[in-house]
């Protein structure tokens, strides 16, 4: 009997030792942080006549995962020659075809050149644009401060315009970052001017695509440089 209780004590004993002894091992991958990011725009967006590689989405995609950062495929929902109310159309058709995820990390918004173009009211942009802008920030979890408006480029430097009356060009297109401006301030959503550079392509054509319209891969660098420095400070 004594016999048995040592060994019965023996066999405990060695069970418990090495029950603590085992330590639980946990996937690396399961608690890296995995960003996402959303932009909303048009032709800028797309990056019209670039490749896919240099519009400014996935140059700051890139750029962050040289970092070390991982982050998902940036899901892009824009079309050359959108304006507010169509982006607005096409969100709602991207999401109905391919639905959208509850929340991402990141959301860019870029858009308001081909209202301009096409002579729209200042007043009935600055009514769309909010309507995106507060779509915006719903997509990004109703965190303003993880959404960025990026200012509307200015397209009178470019071959496109000439034979053009540039100085309306400038002035309209200023009126029109004038309200998205304020808007951006008003939602607290951080603002990214970009315009001043693209009127650098009046004396520097390799800021030009071939299409002597849209910007080149080199331009949209500068672009998702400013962009990914603000992402950074929500890591």
């Amino acid at each position: 009997m004594k016999l048995f209780l040592a060994i019965l004590f023996f066999v405990s004993s060695s069970f418990i030792f090495h029950k603590k002894d085992v330590i639980p091992m946990h996937s690396e991958s399961s608690s890296i942080k995995k960003y996402s990011y959303l932009a909303l725009g048009d032709s800028y967006t797309i990056g019209e006549s670039v490749p896919a590689a240099e519009n400014f989405p996935h140059q700051v995609v890139s750029i962050l995962k040289s970092d070390s950062a991982v982050i998902e495929p940036v899901r892009i929902i824009a079309k050359t020659g959108w304006t507010t109310d169509e982006l607005e159309k096409g969100i709602v058709a991207a999401n109905a075809s391919d639905p959208l995820r509850p929340s991402y990390d990141f959301v860019s918004l870029l858009i308001g050149v081909n209202n301009q173009y096409r002579g729209r009211d200042v007043n009935n942009y600055t009514i769309e644009f909010e309507g995106l802008l507060k779509k915006a920030i719903q997509f990004a979890g109703n965190k303003a401060d993880h959404v960025v408006v990026v200012s509307i480029p200015d397209w009178c430097a470019t071959p496109f315009a000439n034979g053009s009356d540039r100085k309306k060009i400038a002035f309209e297109i200023d009126a029109y970052n004038e309200a998205n401006k304020k808007i951006a301030a008003q939602y607290h959503v951080h603002y990214i001017n970009i315009t001043a550079w693209t009127r650098e392509s009046a004396a520097d054509r390799t800021l030009v695509a071939d299409d002597g319209l849209h910007p080149s891969g080199k331009e949209y660098k500068r672009w998702a440089n400013k962009i990914a420095d603000f992402f950074r400070t929500k890591f």
